[in-house]
């Protein structure tokens, strides 16, 4: 079920939809298209609610299914090519799970292709969130971003290297907690550094001119200023590199 946004700052949360707005700045309209790394700690309203902090209206909507890759929206086991159909939007961010092989890697392209006439009529911009491997595989990092650069190229879209930026934080602190219990979801802090490299790429706005309190599933996170100020750099340079 898609779910219309409302022009408040409201969070609607329920049938895999979302929407959040506020009244300021500029605006940008995001649709994504995703997985239960989408939805865990709920990325949309993360990146909407990074924007009302400084002004800017991001209005999202997400269509998530668990276990889900892009082609299988694509081939109708959600009503997400729908929802790309029904509305305007500036980026639809297309994810799905870490896609470090080749098999993935051009199964992604093909769904990219096939779901990019439709974000093109609808005013959009393809763009693909890059995730992360589970904790186990944390030496496939460099194929899972070269699955976002690829099937971004083929479709003349973007990156959006939110894998990369969790990369980047563990070089400088190995200690940063961004995986949950489970080792494949993210926790909270590991969805707020996805939403910073989101947020940068939708609105242009440099993560690093955000306030100093990371923010995740409804709530501010008790992290310390030099952590959440780490996050919000490396999110930027890795949009910086990225997102072209």
């Amino acid at each position: 079920m898609r779910h219309r946004p409302l022009a408040l700052t409201l969070v609607i949360l329920a049938c895999g939809g979302s929407s959040f707005s506020s009244s300021e700045g500029s605006s940008y309209r995001v649709l994504f298209i995703g997985n239960s790394l989408t939805a865990y700690n709920d990325l949309p309203h993360v990146v909407a609610a990074l924007g009302a902090l400084v002004g800017d209206t991001i209005i999202v909507e997400a269509v998530t299914r668990p276990n889900l890759a892009v082609i299988d929206h694509v081939n109708g086991a959600s009503n997400a090519v729908s929802v790309i159909r029904q509305g305007r939007w500036d980026y639809v961010v297309l994810q799905q799970g870490p896609t470090s092989q080749q098999i993935g890697r051009d199964t992604l392209i093909i769904a990219s292709k096939l779901l990019d006439p439709d974000i093109r009529r609808a005013g959009g911009r393809p763009a693909e969130l890059m995730t992360w491997p589970a904790s186990p595989d944390i030496a496939s990092f460099a194929g899972v971003l070269q699955s976002c650069v690829d099937a971004a190229r083929a479709v003349d879209g973007v990156c959006f290297p939110a894998g990369q930026a969790w990369r980047a934080a563990w070089a400088v602190d190995p200690s940063v907690p961004l995986y949950g219990p489970d080792g494949f979801h993210p926790s909270e802090l590991g969805t707020y550094l996805a939403a910073l490299v989101v947020y940068e790429g939708v609105t242009g706005h440099e993560a690093t001119a955000l306030p100093g309190t990371a923010y995740a599933n409804g709530h501010s996170l008790d992290t310390p200023l030099n952590t959440v100020r780490l996050l919000q750099q490396v999110a930027h340079q890795a949009v910086l590199s990225y997102s072209k």
